[in-house]
């Protein structure tokens, strides 16, 4: 971020112009965004063995998942995106028509997943990387969720998890090589009241991740992504501007994170610039959880 308070979000390429959303921060800890074009050029893009890798991204109709799968296809990856949603796959596909494919599974179904999974090498002729980024939440006291509720959160953000990772794993494994970096989030290793189900999905991906890389080692590496507080249009539309400037007082850097800012970390996890990182988490928070200021 500049001395301004300026942040700089990349777009998606279309042919030779690509789109940036610039993010001021107002005084009050607010966030003014606005869009402009620029002439964008191969030599922008500067991760080193992204281009022709094959990317399947989960939950990669909205937020997170559509940024990084924009960002992917930006680094000259081909992707294809895995999302239950019917009409974030129909806005996806408009949005992103570059991809390889768009196609509808549920993560917590495992005969769906064995069914998109093998899709997506069918389309794409393998799967070198895997952003395993489907999740849900639900915000409620502790001693109000329900057996149902408990259930259907353990279900997508770990089992969901493990489904995927499981499939995409034993692909790779037959192959030889692999990425799979896997959405977990600060959530998962600090308390935040109101999302105990949530928390507790977070923290098991965190240590099924830090497994995997131990088992799958040296022919897949595996890590996470830990996000802390990221102003996706979902999020955004949760708040009130008093909630926004609330929360952002709270981290350093004064600010949400960008949903492609997680994208470029997940870019850069997937890129041979990484080759010898494995088994870790990685903080995207704005410096949220440095001091203990994630519970305030």
């Amino acid at each position: 971020m500049s001395s301004s308070g300026e942040a700089v979000k990349a777009g998606n390429e279309v042919g030779n112009e690509a789109r940036k959303t610039i993010c001021e921060v107002s005084a009050d800890g607010g966030i003014v965004c606005g869009t402009v074009f620029w002439s964008a050029t191969q030599s922008e893009v500067c991760l080193r063995g992204l281009k022709g890798k094959r990317v399947l991204v989960t939950g990669g109709a909205s937020g997170i998942g559509a940024a990084t799968a924009a960002r992917f296809l930006e680094e000259g990856a081909v992707v294809c995106v895995l999302d239950r949603d019917a009409n974030g796959r129909k806005k996806i596909t408009a949005e992103l028509p570059a991809l390889a494919g768009v196609l509808a599974a549920d993560v917590s179904n495992l005969e769906e997943v064995k069914a998109a999974c093998g899709e997506a090498v069918r389309l794409m002729g393998g799967v070198d990387v895997l952003i395993n980024n489907a999740g849900v939440s639900i915000r409620h006291n502790f001693l109000d969720i329900t057996p149902e509720e408990w259930d259907k959160v353990i279900a997508v953000n770990l089992t969901g998890v493990f489904y995927m990772a499981q499939a995409a794993a034993r692909h790779m494994m037959e192959r030889g090589s692999g990425v799979i970096l896997q959405t977990a989030s600060t959530n998962g290793v600090m308390g935040y009241p109101f999302y105990a189900d949530y928390n507790a999905t977070k923290a098991g991906v965190i240590e099924l991740t830090k497994s995997m890389a131990l088992e799958l080692a040296p022919k897949i590496r595996v890590c996470a992504v830990a996000p802390g507080y990221v102003l996706t249009p979902m999020q955004r539309a949760e708040y009130t501007d008093e909630m926004l400037a609330e929360v952002n007082r709270k981290i350093p850097l004064r600010r949400h994170a960008q949903p492609e800012e997680i994208a470029a970390l997940f870019a850069f996890l997937a890129s041979d610039d990484a080759q010898n990182i494995t088994g870790h988490v990685y903080t995207c928070d704005g410096g949220e959880t440095a001091g203990g200021l994630a519970s305030r």
